[in-house]
This record gives structure tokens, C-alpha cells and sequence, in this order.
């Protein structure tokens, strides 16, 4: 096998294990640096993804990803976050990682070869037509990643490639490439430094863009998180009067009246007549807050306007 450049000698390991701690520590820290600045040059890419990403998950589609050893790691910590941070469906999100359950526990290396396992996880998942796959692998060549991203196509869904080489396999199938091309690792073949460092930015570029298209963020704020615990409610009754202007109080009165929906409890502040109401205005904007907003001041000037206008009375004519 030709050598990649994920398996090349860094130019600054030599002599690496007779260096000081704090010179060892200094190159490992520069080589991370270097590493995250190769995330700009997929950024387009990363544009593109996220915008199927969104669409797919808009049109009732599953997200999936596919991953063996540390590229599974980066993928299962984007993919685990999402329900939490931006009130995606746990059951919306498919998680297919080399090795199964086991994969947390050892993590072998074995199981990356195993074709017939990423068919099988791929047709267990159900993974078809409006559905998403995000096949990450630093070499671009993991016969797990690339079985479950031609199976995915085969079965109809959109296919993402994150990796780390340049005209990996991995690159050449799917829909959408995205080369995060790192450089060497200071430990020749240690992914899960530099290349895991960039995948991890990507990832987390990728889905908070797919998650802003899907109106989950308000300047800067998660609107659709999912509070489930002591610091996630005041979290969200934190949002709730940073938006609307209400005291923490009355930001917490109006979650409960939303059943903990933050848009919602938004949307109440500013003059919704009910719970209901203000998610009948969601359904009409596409779940984005900022035109459901604008739509209740619009219709509250509306009706300001018809109040001036109408004549008191005691003054109407005969």
C-alpha cells in the first residue's frame, strides 16, 4: 500500500522521545493547531452538507453516521448531542460504529474490516430514501465506512464522506466530499490526534449549520433544546427572558404554561393567545422562530390599527 498522508512522518517528530516534557507538549499542541486550520479550506463542502442534512430532517428523514475506532468516537459524540442541544428526535438519529456496543468497551480494530457488519448495521438502521449518512474515516479507506456509504446510495439516501486523505475512496463515492486534509501526525498514524481534532470540528460545524436551517438557533441561543435536567431548565428559562425581555420569573411561569417548549414559551411573551396557538405560528414558519415573531407583532399592530379606527361609542351615526 502507497503510503497516506495520515501515516506519514510528521517533519518535527524526530528525536521526539528524547525531548524535554514541556518541547514534547509544545509540538503536540502546534500540531493541533495546524490540524483545526485544515477544517477552512472544506468549509463550501461543510455549506452544502448541512443543507441536505436539513433537508432530509425537515421532510421526516433519518441522520445517520458511520464510523470505526476514533473517527466512530468523533462521529457518536456529534451524533449523541444532537436530541439535547437542538430537540432532534432521539429516534431520527442513527448511530453505526465498527464493533457495536463492544466498540465502547474496547474499541478493536478488527471490526473496521468487517464488511458485512456495516451492511447489516446500514439495513437494521433503515436507512433509505430521505434519509442522510455521514461516512467519516481519516484514512478514507475503512471497509466499514465505505460499505455503509454504497450501501446507503444503493438504498437511496444522501451520502456525506469526511476524511482526512485526498482521493480517498470514501471522497470519490459519496454525494458530498469533505477532505479535512490535516497534516501528518506527530505520532505517525495516531488519528485520533490531529485528524480526530479536525473531523470533531467538522462534525460540530456541520450539524449546528443543519440545525440553524432548521430554526433550532436564535442569535445564538439553542431555541429547541431539551431541558431534562436542573442545569438545562434554567438554561432555558435563561433564553426565554434574554429573548423576550421577561425576568427569569416570568421566564420560568411561561415554560411551564409550554410544557418546556423554549419557542414556544417565546412566542407566549410576545402575545401568543395560547400554547397552541403560538405552535400552529411555528408549524407556519418552518419551526423558525424570528418570522413567528415577526408574524404575532404584525398581527398585534394589526389589530391596534382596527382599534384607532373603529368609532367610540355614543359616536356612530343614525
Amino acid at each position: 500500500m502507497a503510503e497516506t498522508r495520515t501515516e506519514a512522518l510528521h517533519q518535527n517528530a524526530e528525536g521526539l522521545d528524547i525531548q524535554a516534557p514541556d518541547a514534547i507538549l509544545s509540538s503536540l499542541a502546534s500540531a493541533q493547531i495546524e490540524a483545526a486550520k485544515a477544517v477552512r479550506g472544506a468549509i463550501p463542502a461543510i455549506a452544502k452538507a448541512a443543507e441536505i442534512i436539513a433537508s432530509r430532517l425537515n421532510s421526516g428523514g433519518k441522520l445517520a453516521y458511520a464510523a470505526a475506532g476514533s473517527s466512530g468516537l468523533m462521529a457518536l459524540a456529534d451524533a449523541l448531542e444532537l436530541p439535547g442541544t437542538f430537540g432532534i428526535q432521539r429516534d431520527r438519529i442513527a448511530i453505526l460504529i465498527a464493533g457495536g456496543d463492544d466498540a465502547f468497551k474496547t474499541l478493536a480494530g478488527g471490526p473496521e474490516d468487517d464488511t458485512e457488519e456495516a451492511s447489516a448495521a446500514v439495513a437494521a438502521a433503515g436507512i433509505g430514501e430521505g434519509d442522510c449518512l455521514i461516512a467519516v474515516s481519516a484514512s478514507g479507506s475503512t471497509p466499514y465506512a465505505v460499505t455503509a456509504i454504497e450501501d446507503a446510495q444503493r438504498r437511496g439516501a444522501a451520502t456525506i464522506a469526511i476524511a482526512n486523505n485526498k482521493d480517498a475512496p470514501l471522497l470519490r463515492l459519496a454525494d458530498i466530499a469533505i477532505l479535512l486534509e490535516t497534516p501528518p501526525e506527530l505520532i505517525a498514524g495516531s488519528t485520533r490526534m490531529g485528524a480526530g481534532t479536525a473531523q470533531k470540528i467538522a462534525l460540530n460545524m456541520l450539524s449546528t449549520l443543519a440545525a440553524i436551517h432548521l430554526g433550532h438557533v436564535h442569535d445564538g441561543y439553542m431555541v429547541n433544546l431539551m431541558a431534562d435536567n436542573i442545569k438545562l431548565r434554567d438554561r432555558a428559562a435563561r433564553i426565554v427572558a434574554a429573548i423576550s425581555g421577561r425576568d427569569r420569573d416570568a421566564a420560568a411561569r411561561l415554560l411551564e404554561k409550554s410544557c418546556g417548549a423554549v419557542k414556544t414559551a417565546i412566542l407566549l411573551a410576545a402575545g401568543a393567545a395560547s400554547a397552541d396557538a403560538a405552535e400552529k405560528i411555528l408549524e407556519g414558519t418552518g419551526q423558525k422562530l424570528r418570522p413567528a415573531l415577526s408574524a404575532i407583532e404584525g398581527s398585534m399592530r394589526q389589530k391596534a390599527s382596527v382599534l384607532k379606527t373603529e368609532p367610540e361609542k355614543g359616536q356612530q351615526g343614525d
